[in-house]
């Protein structure tokens, strides 16, 4: 018996799904309501954040659910992070 070959739409899915309830378990109600309100306006600070809790998550350094005020320190922090990267031509 072969195995039916793996269709890459099917992969990304699985994927974006499993992304999806870490990041539910990972926050609080209040957390996942902002971050999704970030997503609207700034997509890619909202994957970059996205991105670092999963990885917190899958590192074990994660003990408890990300609340609403250490999300907003995530986002100042990433946005300091962002700002230093200026480059003026004068």
């Amino acid at each position: 018996m072969s195995q039916p070959p793996h269709n890459p739409a099917e992969d990304q899915a699985q994927k974006k799904a499993m992304r999806d309830g870490v990041l539910r378990m990972a926050l609080t109600s209040e957390a996942r309501q902002r971050l999704s309100n970030v997503k609207m306006v700034k997509p890619d600070l909202a994957s970059s954040i996205e991105d670092y809790i999963v990885q917190l998550v899958s590192s074990g350094k994660l003990k408890r659910a990300i609340d609403d005020d250490q999300l907003k320190e995530l986002l100042v922090s990433l946005q300091e992070k962002k700002r230093e990267i200026k480059i003026r031509r004068i």
